[in-house]
């Protein structure tokens, strides 16, 4: 059998295994990676190469695996790693058609009873796409890989060099799975002595726009942070408003600012990372009354090509602080317009823009209150840990929540801090050697390709993955910036940071070509993803493992 009809084959066995990100399910199709592993006859005389992680404190016990091949040409200690997540999205986008949303080969047939758009109505009769939940998003790329990792395994006497291969859960909920996977990496290494040269990860492409038939690979990955804004404005009865100030306008100045504004992309080597979005903006009232809210929260998505957290803080207080100005003359203006209405004389209001980040609120509370505080935020965080359902975000912000109330100064101000999660973006130079060879091994890669299909080589995978946890910045001050001002890290939120700067990785995503990746016509294109694809990935490695 083909390298192109076994990835076909396994793609679709793989989808038909139900994995829903969260739930125990994710187990089943865990079980059967390691199952097929140890059928393979190289896993059978070195089962010991074949094993389970556990993902670190998960409620419902997940479980990742981790297969490695050790080639025997030579004694070279080169290492690759390839990953791929085994966890899909939900199946209730399906409605009626949920029975078949992991059954690709039965699928197609129930697609033609419903409404699509054009453009998945075309596909679908085209007969070139295979249609199925976690198909695209990834379960190709973990067949692809699987395949991969089964033709090594048969040529172990050529082989110089190793391959692991981190076949991971809860990519899709909180990258529990790689986050456990990362500090067994380390340790393999200081077990085997073994030098990495880069992650591998086959997860999904998709068209940058409608129409568009390039087919992308990307050498390194966008990352993410969530700056977040806790606002305290000045309670007052609706019926003597301009007495107190809103913090929902604050917050809604602050999201104008912010939202899908294009001054804060990040740009690298010509590439533009999405601008920021609004990911939660509400007030933190908990009853109805005729009292203004006192405070509200607002939160965003925060793409990086680049910047470091600290870079993203100051450009954070620098925006809210502008917003917050804003808000007042705004208020002003409206305020004169109303007493010249009125016949009352104006005194202009006495509000102040005042913003600060949430490590600079901490410090002025423990100059006030001292050792109390750092008391009173482990009595909270005790209390919080006890219910596993409290979302690390809100976690976080109950956090700033206690520390503010705690300050003397009871004055409008903003709090800006960071909620979970954190995915450092690798931005891949081709300054290190690493960086280098794999930047060279993917562009002959491609032109080795042919000329079939328009593939164009990138800079950062621009969808949040488990590709960025294959580094983390060195730089101390971004580190430390992270830590400082995001509430609850090391207690409720957990990264291996250290571990993630001892890989110190470039990364490369070689993924399948499809559309509609967490929606219901989530789909893989066969022509480029089976044909090509595979030989392309298989190019890459052999000359990385030159």
């Amino acid at each position: 059998m083909d390298m192109a009809a076994k990835i076909k084959d396994l793609a679709v066995e793989l989808t038909s295994i139900l994995s829903v990100v969260g739930t125990t399910d994710e187990n089943n199709v865990s079980d059967f990676v390691f199952k097929k592993f140890m059928e393979m006859d190289y896993f059978k005389n070195h089962p010991e190469n074949v094993k389970f992680v556990n993902t670190i404190d998960d409620p419902v016990g997940r479980k990742s695996v981790l297969a490695t091949i050790e080639g025997k040409k030579g004694n070279d200690k080169k290492t690759l790693v390839f990953i791929g997540h085994t966890d899909t999205v939900g199946i209730s986008d399906y409605g009626d058609m949920k029975e078949y949303a992991t059954k690709p080969l039965e699928l197609n047939d129930m697609l033609r009873k419903v409404t699509l758009s054009d453009e998945a109505k075309v596909d679908l009769e085209s007969g070139n796409y295979l249609f199925g939940r976690g198909i695209f998003d990834m379960k190709f790329g973990v067949a692809a890989l699987m395949v991969m990792m089964e033709e090594f395994s048969t040529k172990v006497d050529e082989l110089e060099g190793n391959l692991i291969f981190a076949a991971v859960c809860d990519e899709e909920g909180n990258s529990a799975g790689m986050l456990s996977v990362v500090p067994e990496l380390i340790k393999l290494r200081e077990e085997k002595g073994y030098d990495y040269l880069a992650v591998v990860d086959t997860d999904y492409s998709a068209p940058k726009y409608v129409g568009d038939e390039t087919r992308y690979i990307y050498v390194g990955t966008v990352g993410k942070l969530m700056p977040s804004f806790y606002i305290t404005g000045k309670e007052t009865h609706v019926g003597e408003p301009y007495k107190g100030l809103d913090p929902n306008q604050i917050a809604s100045e602050i999201t104008r600012e912010f939202n899908l504004n294009m001054e804060y992309c990040d740009i690298a080597d010509g590439e533009v990372a999405l601008p920021p979005i609004t990911l939660r903006q509400q007030d933190l009232k908990t009853e109805y009354s005729v009292q203004i809210a006192r405070n509200s929260l607002v939160y965003f998505n925060y793409a990086t090509h680049n910047s470091t957290p600290d870079q993203v803080m100051e450009k954070m207080i620098k925006g809210a602080t502008k917003a917050f100005q804003i808000t007042i003359d705004d208020l002003n203006a409206q305020y004169k317009k109303y007493t010249e209405a009125s016949s009352y004389p104006f005194e202009p209001l006495p509000w102040k823009a005042r913003v600060m980040s949430y490590n600079e609120l901490l410090e002025k509370v423990k100059a006030e209150r001292g050792a109390e505080v750092d008391e009173r935020i482990e009595a909270l965080s005790k209390e919080l840990l006890k219910d596993p359902t409290v979302d690390d975000r809100i976690f976080a912000m109950k956090t700033v929540e206690m520390v503010h109330n705690m300050w003397s100064d009871k004055d409008p101000v903003v709090i800006g801090y960071f909620s979970p999660p954190y995915y450092p973006h690798i931005y891949v130079k081709g300054e290190s050697e690493r960086e280098k060879k794999l930047v060279a091994a993917v562009d002959k890669a491609i032109a080795n390709a042919g000329d079939e299909y328009h593939i164009v080589n990138k800079k950062f995978y621009p969808y949040i993955s488990d590709l960025s946890y294959a580094a983390a910045p060195r730089e101390e001050k971004a580190v430390e910036s992270l830590k400082e001002n995001m509430p609850g890290f090391g207690v409720k939120y957990n990264l291996p940071l250290k571990e993630m700067q001892q890989l110190n990785l470039p990364v490369v995503n070689i993924g399948p070509f499809g559309k509609d990746a967490h929606k219901f016509t989530e789909r893989v294109e066969m022509g480029y993803s089976f044909g090509v694809l595979p030989q392309i990935l298989l190019d890459t490695v052999t000359e990385l493992m030159k």
